[in-house]
């Protein structure tokens, strides 16, 4: 007998709950904030709009269905079953923190405040639960399929993100590494590229982008580029990438610093000191790459199923 869908309802803690945690009582988080000449009652009304679009998505889960609730912090934690739909309720950001923990589950993406986010990957008001999960479960939903991107390091570890991954110095100091573009980009070599393969590269590190991530981190990376790619589409099976802040010096180089991926094309970074990847802004789960390790980015095979 085949189980019965499990609603997995993913949230992050509101600023009031981390004020209260700080402050310890909701009194002196109210006089911290009134002495900077700011207001609970904003950050109440948030709290609020969130809890209840909880209690609405809550509400409209199928009686026969599992449940299960969990916070961002936690889902490193949680074991996704292929039977899941993802109910995450929050900020478009908080979609891109699950995409990297799901496989095909489908993922619905809650505003609880509409016209106060962007709205890209959170579409749906709490109101329209119902409706959204009874065409999930019927087969009627309209799925899109979004491209991620993947960071395998030499060891096997793997990491995915939605929007983009970042690749530097732990300490957000000057990373130093050895780039490999793709071969259409040309051959690496030479005097000005440093002895032997690969060019050597000094910098603020190096971000790889989605075609979901590409109205933000990139978008302001593409700004400020006179010959920056033209950036991927919400839905293109391409990977957009930039090297930041790259610093010329007689050992460190500066002729590759953006371009685009294609699929089973491979950006390579070998780490000439500590590194670390990192995806969607969540610095906490990443990778630790050593002296000498590969990194090799590319499109990943698997794709975020966003309703």
């Amino acid at each position: 007998m085949a189980l019965a869908p499990r609603a997995v309802v993913v949230h992050r803690r509101s600023e009031l709950d981390l004020l209260l945690e700080r402050h310890g009582t909701r009194g002196q988080a109210e006089f911290f904030l009134r002495s900077r000449d700011r207001n609970l009652a904003v950050v109440q009304a948030r709290h609020d709009a969130l809890h209840e679009a909880l209690r609405q998505v809550e509400a409209a889960i199928p009686g026969g269905w599992r449940r299960a609730a969990v916070e961002r912090a936690d889902l490193p934690r949680l074991r996704f079953d292929p039977e899941d739909v993802v109910l995450a309720v929050g900020q478009d950001g908080l979609v891109a923190n699950v995409a990297k923990y799901v496989a095909d589950q489908p993922v619905i993406g809650v505003d609880p405040e509409p016209g106060v986010n962007p709205g890209v990957l959170v579409r749906h008001t709490a109101a329209s639960t119902p409706v959204l999960l009874a065409a999930v479960a019927s087969g009627t939903a309209t799925l899109e399929r979004r491209c991620m991107v993947e960071a395998v390091l030499d060891d096997g570890q793997a990491l995915r993100a939605l929007n983009e991954l970042y690749v530097g110095d732990p300490g957000h100091q000057s990373a130093r590494y050895r780039l490999f573009p793709p071969p259409a980009v040309g051959v690496v070599g030479g005097d000005d590229a440093g002895s032997g393969p690969g060019e050597r590269q000094s910098s603020s590190g190096v971000l790889i982008g989605t075609g979901t991530g590409a109205t933000g981190w990139c978008a302001s990376l593409a700004r400020d580029r006179v010959a920056a790619p033209e950036l991927p589409g919400p839905l293109d099976e391409r990977l957009a990438w930039f090297v930041r802040e790259a610093w010329p010096s007689p050992s460190t180089f500066t002729r590759w610093t953006s371009g685009l991926l294609t699929v089973g094309e491979v950006l390579q970074v070998v780490a000439e000191g500590q590194l670390v990847v990192f995806g969607d802004g969540l610095e906490s789960d990443r990778l630790q790459v050593g002296w000498g390790q590969q990194i090799s980015v590319r499109v990943a095979e698997r794709r975020l199923t966003l309703v």
